[in-house]
Order: C-alpha cells, then structure tokens, then sequence
C-alpha cells in the first residue's frame, strides 16, 4: 500500500526572505525558489524548506506542512484521533490545506496540492 504523505515540508520564520534565501538554495542545491504571497505574510519555498516573513502573531504556528495526495484520508484519521481541525479544508495558492492541532499538541499543517 503506498502512502498518502508525498513530502514534508519545514516552516522555517525569517527575518526577511532576501537575505535568508542564499542559504537554503545553498543547503538544498536548488536554484529555483518558489515565492508566493499568503494573507500579509510573504513565502519562499525553498526545496523542503517554507520560508515565512511577515507579522506571524496572527497565525497559528505549525511543526510544519504534510503534502498529500489526498486530504480525504487525513480529516478521517484527525477526526478518529480526535485531532483539532483550527483551520478547515480551504483554497490557497498551492491547492487545498487544513491545519490541525494533534492530541498530543503538535500542529501540521496538511496541504493537497493543486494538480
């Protein structure tokens, strides 16, 4: 049986996405950086690495983003778990995320990507 968890992201918090970015292409090798806005805050991804810069006050923290084939899975196995859904399924940029706070207090952030 193959996995419904394709990738896992970190969220890294940066000062400012221009001079945190050399870095990561470095660590990761990639050259392409991905930038995209969500609400005030401004994202870079970076290989395996979200880099956030804004006022993140506003937002929930997260241990970090689980991309999956498909969310249906993940808000069956939450809710079994009795898994806190802070944000439900809803569009961004990049496709469809939830973001759910886990019985033992973590927090992920789970995203379908757009096909």
């Amino acid at each position: 049986m193959s996995s419904n968890i394709h990738a896992m992201v970190a969220n890294v918090e940066v000062e400012n996405l221009e001079d945190a970015i050399p870095l990561y292409q470095e660590l990761t090798g990639e050259t392409e950086v991905r930038r995209f806005p969500y609400r005030d805050l401004e994202l870079a991804l970076v290989g395996p690495f979200l880099l956030y810069s804004g006022p993140l006050e506003k937002y929930v923290w997260q241990n970090g983003t689980v991309i999956v084939g498909s969310l249906a899975p993940v808000l069956e196995a939450l809710g079994r778990a009795g898994a806190e859904i802070l944000e439900a399924p809803n569009e961004v940029p990049n496709g469809t995320r939830v973001v759910a706070r886990h019985p033992d207090g973590s927090v992920f952030e789970y995203m379908q990507l757009r096909a």
